[in-house]
């Protein structure tokens, strides 16, 4: 993709990391509903800049909701509500899998979800490519990236093309544990990418899936960088400097990715985010600046790690459970979700932020989207 209209990809950030102590920059005077009926209010900046920047969320399921009907459940009216007011164009459906029916876990979540989509066609879009996430800007859809947190679907290299011809556009290489490709990011020993690995890699390349190390451990992550032919992604995680959590990755780590191209999504999991309360939007986007820093704002995008909501207002026992899917290392605190970044509106609140720090309108619509759009752009065939 061509560079967006006055941004410069190897813009010299150290005057805008350091915005806030210039002083409050300029923010259109008033307030404004970014919904009908919405009790927050923003700025006329950020209004605009959400009406005209593609927004992507390269981790942003639907729902959080382990029933067994979430699929066919019609949405409500505040849902539809919210999904067409939230700001956000592309969301990243990816969803973990894993072990002897890995295989059937994956093909009945893209069946599941694509059929939803399909069923409310005036609300989604499924998308195959970037043309795809630009129409749904246009039409003010909101387009549906399929992708997999984890690669044991894929039993053969072969079968790599044989989902990306079924819708899925981006995978995992591992979760969190080790498989048959590398080692994730809570295991003890991290052996790297395998011979197999590296096969699935360069499938994967072959067919236009991108590669995500999101949950890969260390040498994982490193190996696979350097492996892929490829720029590839860590569409959701943080900065291990920063929140000292094994899910966070290193500096060495952001630091090859940005020499390859690649484009790393910041969350906003608590743990992942700070190691102590209070966690909040601005320490989230402290994350921003240190990928910023460290590789240029052309390598840093979102990739929440959520829905709209987040995570905490989910039934009693299905959080429960989730938390207790998890090893001991992830660190669960009384909170998964971040104060500010835990409603449908949170984009919006990102970017006032960033406004707040001193960045210009050039800057920050790269990071809400156009870097992921370019990283897509490059690898989906």
């Amino acid at each position: 993709m061509a560079d967006l209209p006055g941004f410069n990809r190897r813009v010299v950030i150290g005057s805008l990391v350091a915005g806030s102590a210039l002083g409050f920059p300029m923010i259109n005077s008033g307030s404004f509903a970014a919904a009908p009926g919405s009790a927050k209010r923003y700025s006329k900046r950020t209004l605009d800049l959400l009406d005209k920047t593609l927004v992507i969320d390269m981790l942003a399921v639907p729902k959080i909701d382990f029933s067994p009907d979430v699929f066919s459940r019609p949405l409500t009216a505040q849902q539809i509500a919210d999904f067409r007011s939230c700001g956000i164009t592309g969301f990243h459906n990816s969803e973990g899998v894993g072990g002897p029916d890995a295989r059937e876990q994956a093909l009945t979540f893209l069946a599941a979800w694509q059929g939803f989509a399909g069923r409310n066609s005036d609300l989604f879009s499924l998308v195959g490519s970037v043309h795809d996430l630009d129409r749904a800007k246009k039409e003010r859809k909101i387009g549906m990236i399929m992708g997999l947190q984890n690669a044991e679907q894929f039993s053969t290299p072969d079968d790599v093309l044989l989902f990306y011809r079924l819708g899925l556009r981006c995978a995992q290489l591992t979760y969190n544990t080790q498989n048959l490709i590398g080692s994730g990011s809570t295991d003890r020993v991290d052996g790297g990418v395998s011979d197999f690995g590296a096969d699935i890699i360069a499938a994967m390349n072959s067919a236009g899936m991108l590669v995500d190390v999101s949950h890969s451990g260390d040498r994982t992550t490193l190996d696979a960088i350097k492996l892929s032919k490829q720029p590839i992604a860590i569409t959701h995680s943080n900065c291990r400097a920063l929140s000292n959590h094994p899910r966070a990755k290193t500096d060495e780590a952001i630091l090859a990715l940005g020499k390859t191209d690649g484009v790393m999504g910041i969350s906003g999991v608590r743990m992942f985010v700070r190691d102590k309360d209070p966690t909040t939007l601005s320490d989230m986007v402290d994350h921003i600046d240190h990928v910023v820093k460290l590789i240029g704002i052309e390598h840093v995008g979102i990739g929440s790690d959520a829905d709209l909501n987040g995570y905490d207002d989910m039934p009693p026992d299905q959080y429960a459970r989730l938390k207790a899917g998890y090893k001991a290392s992830y660190a669960f605190r009384d909170k998964i979700d971040i104060e500010g970044f835990d409603h449908p509106m949170k984009m919006f609140d990102l970017t006032e932020e960033l406004i707040r720090r001193g960045w210009s309108d050039a800057n920050i619509a790269p990071v809400l989207g156009g870097n992921f759009r370019r990283l897509l752009g490059a690898v989906w065939k």
